[in-house]
């Protein structure tokens, strides 16, 4: 079976295409959604059983025309229909929840776009209890090199600590930071095509897409929110110091924010407390859904301008948050992502958090991990003794334990590894 998102020259398998095909199975509707450009539309025309539905696109007008005036007929004497671009149509939906109510197990239908319909309240109202909900990402590394998901979040959410190895030494990760993983950047081996690539993305969202979904006043200052969110990816989210520095009234940088995080651009990432309704009333972290995209927007055009860089390591950690993400996406509930932060100076990159296990996960950029880099995991372990235990990620090759429950490991344990580098040539 080939679930294979399609460049001009090579399929590459989505890890998230077993998920949809099972979830077809078992509800009328499956909704896909992401950021524009991340490969949703291709990934159903190619797979199956998707690729054989009847496909229809808001993007083109005259199907907009055929939901204001007869929107079954998009339907008519078919029982399995992907619907691509549907939140330019939300008046659609109703349409969709009578067909699915009044003839229950007939019809099957995919509906993608690059909003997230379940942060539109009509959406999400009209689909309650019909619909099951998944995001596709831009592309892991391994999803590049054609291989299957890493095995990471199985073992490590179960302590079962892999032997102590040592591993190929990993790829340099600045042009991987520098490109970004959008699928459409795979044939382009030269900066200059990436930034030119990024720029017209950049514009195309703010001149296009984000017109559609609201009315922005000044698209000026909405990049420069963008820019400002850019440099502080990783970083926790200071709403009124952003609104300072770009001059602008803290609700409309709140409504700023939650335009990018509903079309996939950018999310929150909340801390992680026992306490679960404290969580909603503690600052969260920055998060950009590309690496490359922050990087372009933060200003680093160059591969000496972001080696010089001291959000580095913020980007890197935005690399490594993509990737868990979009892990945590393949288990069955998702496992929800955190990170930790006491006040007294404790902090993990990241918590994952699935049933009732915990899994503590921190970054660094260092070539030999240390025993006082896992600090900050053993404090985690310290004060949630429940958890199964902690893993570091480094830059190196070893596999290395740090302590009962810590175990070292290089980054491409985690992404997987392409099948060649950001310029063109193979590993």
């Amino acid at each position: 079976m080939n679930n294979f998102y399609s460049s001009s020259e090579y399929f590459y398998s989505r890890w998230i295409t077993p998920l949809l095909q099972t979830a077809v199975d078992h509800h009328p509707a499956v909704v896909l959604t992401g950021a524009r450009q991340v490969g949703k539309s291709t990934l159903i025309r190619r797979a199956e059983p998707f690729r054989s539905w009847r496909f229809h696109t808001l993007d083109d007008f005259d199907v907009q025309g055929q939901v204001q005036q007869n929107p079954s007929a998009l339907w008519a004497g078919a029982d399995n229909v992907v619907i691509d671009e549907v939140q330019k149509a939300p008046s659609l939906l109703p349409a969709i929840k009578q067909a699915i109510d009044s003839q229950p197990g007939r019809y099957r239908f995919i509906l993608s776009g690059s909003a997230n319909l379940l942060l539109m309240q009509q959406v999400s109202e009209s689909l309650a209890g019909r619909a099951v909900y998944f995001v596709l990402h831009p592309l892991t590394l391994g999803e590049q090199g054609e291989q299957p998901p890493p095995n990471f979040l199985q073992w490590a959410l179960t302590g079962n600590w892999p032997d102590e190895t040592t591993q190929p030494v990993p790829p340099d990760v600045l042009p991987w930071l520098l490109k970004g993983l959008m699928p459409a950047l795979l044939p382009f081996s030269e900066p200059d095509a990436w930034v030119r690539w990024w720029d017209g993305y950049v514009r195309t969202y703010l001149e296009r897409d984000l017109r559609q979904i609201s009315q922005v006043d000044a698209l000026i200052d909405f990049r420069r929110v963008m820019e400002l969110l850019a440099l502080r990816t990783a970083q926790l989210l200071n709403q009124s110091e952003i609104a300072r520095n770009a001059g602008l009234s803290q609700p409309t940088v709140h409504r700023y924010l939650n335009l990018l995080e509903t079309t996939h651009l950018f999310e929150r990432l909340p801390p992680y407390l026992r306490n679960r309704t404290s969580r909603l009333l503690k600052s969260p972290k920055v998060m950009w859904a590309d690496p490359g995209l922050a990087v372009f927007l933060a200003g680093y055009y160059t591969q000496d301008d972001l080696q010089r860089a001291r959000e580095r390591g913020n980007f890197f950690e935005t690399f490594i948050y993509h990737h868990l993400r979009v892990l945590c996406g393949l288990l069955t509930p998702a496992a929800r992502l955190y990170f930790w932060r006491t006040q007294r100076g404790d902090e993990v990159d990241f918590v994952v958090e699935h049933g009732r296990r915990l899994l503590a996960v921190e970054i660094k950029q260092t070539i030999q991990p240390r025993y006082g880099d896992a600090n900050g995991l053993r404090a985690f372990l310290q004060a949630h003794p429940d958890a199964v235990g902690g893993v570091l990620i480094h830059n190196g090759t070893a596999v290395r334990r740090l302590d009962d429950q810590i175990v070292a490991i290089p980054w491409p344990m985690l992404t997987g590894s392409p099948k060649n580098t950001p310029l063109g040539g193979r590993q």
